[in-house]
């Protein structure tokens, strides 16, 4: 008999030789207490996390919380339905609602995760006949909904406008044409030239979809995203986005002016045959978007933040993922795999906590630390990050 698990035996074996050596498993924490959105207990002391996605720290709000408590006791637990039949509480268009609001669309559409969002949407827009046009480091949901839909694949090379444009040229002009992009990259950082491409998009008449979901709430005047501070969110067709990151829960959500979307959802299938998102998760959503609309305050901490950790990190001779501050993600590039975990485990008995990210995760078989910044970290905080980094890589060798 053929063993199903043999085609994992490289990375079982990639894995038993780095545990081997008697490191942590960097893949396999455990937050026993988390204290804040900045603060956990990690092994028995106190961590501050760096490597969470809560870019504006939503997750301790009291109003948010209170909300979430309020719907428990009136809704109970859970829906036990697909949205579709049983599934649709007030709670579920009132999150709906808040997210035309933020976003100034006409439709919105909320989905059980973020994951699910990019493959319901993806894999129903673009069937067969269709061509997908998409960044070769696009998320593994974007993957993921192209593999579960009938459409052609046409990768480009990433953030190229040129490599995009030659690709869109080469496509049929009659067909159905849907361009995948990313505001912000999750794991360099780096943002997307999201005007340049939205206008050779229009121009060969593809439909465009943007995934938000490490720039929501932060980047744009009103924390709408990339698309937003580039001004092009009007010709934009889709915004993908999700509730895990800055708006502290868990859930995801596509927003559209377009006038025929309400269809999809009969139409799609990781929206129709799911449960959907409990009561008490809409309701923190709900009031953690509302209270977005008004973060100015907070999106300016955590551009100052941003900067100022990129500013020190590459001050003490660390390679970064970009060469200027793009984003609330810091990626800090490591030689190799060894010695990313090795670093990993010395930031955390230091006591940092960030993401170990390893090829096919990453881009270019890159290994790198991950760093994600909150609008809850003070300054002091970012101070001590530094000089935690400072002694990890010394420790490590990392640095000199």
């Amino acid at each position: 008999m053929t063993d199903l698990f043999s085609k994992f035996d490289p990375l079982i074996q990639t894995r038993e030789q780095l545990l081997s050596t008697g490191i942590t498993d960097p893949f396999g924490l455990v937050m026993e207490e988390v204290v804040s959105p900045t603060v956990a207990i990690c092994n028995g002391r106190k961590t501050i996390l760096l490597g969470t996605y809560n870019y504006m720290g939503m997750t301790f709000d009291p109003d948010v919380i209170a909300a979430g408590k309020k719907a428990l006791d009136e809704f109970g637990s859970g829906t036990t339905g697909s949205r579709v039949l049983n599934g649709t509480y007030a709670g579920h268009k009132a999150v709906e609602d808040a997210l035309k609001d933020f976003y100034a669309m006409d439709h919105a559409m909320v989905f059980s995760t973020g994951y699910q969002a990019n493959l319901g949407i993806i894999s129903t827009m673009a069937g067969k006949d269709d061509y997908i046009i998409l960044d070769i480091d696009s998320h593994a949901s974007i993957y993921d909904g192209c593999a579960l839909g009938n459409a052609q694949i046409v990768p480009f090379r990433h953030n190229d406008i040129d490599a995009l444009e030659k690709r869109l040229k080469r496509l049929p002009p009659e067909a159905g044409k849907l361009v995948v992009l990313e505001g912000v990259y999750s794991m360099l950082g780096d943002i997307a030239p999201l005007k340049e491409m939205v206008a050779v998009c229009k121009a060969a008449g593809a439909m465009v979809l943007v995934d938000e979901a490490h720039s929501m709430g932060f980047i744009g005047e009103h924390g709408r995203g990339v698309a937003e501070a580039q001004g092009v969110i009007d010709d934009v067709d889709f915004i993908i986005g999700t509730f895990s990151k800055s708006v502290g829960t868990v859930g995801g959500f596509c927003v559209s002016n377009h006038p025929k979307f309400e269809i999809l959802r009969l139409v799609c299938r990781p929206y129709v045959f799911t449960a959907s998102l409990p009561p008490s998760v809409v309701a923190t959503a709900t009031t953690s978007i509302r209270k977005l609309m008004h973060g100015k305050a907070k999106r300016d901490h955590l551009w100052e933040n941003s900067k100022k950790l990129h500013a020190g990190l590459k001050a003490l001779g660390f390679t970064l993922g970009t060469d200027e501050p793009q984003s609330a993600i810091i990626a800090v590039i490591m030689p190799d795999l060894e010695r990313g975990a090795a670093m990993w485990e010395a930031l955390l008995h230091e006591g940092l906590y960030v993401n170990l990210a390893r090829p096919p995760a990453t881009p270019a078989g890159m290994t790198l630390l991950r760093c994600s910044l909150c609008a809850e970290h003070s300054s002091e905080q970012v101070d001590e990050i530094l000089g935690m980094f400072e002694a990890a890589g010394r420790a490590t060798g990392c640095i000199s």
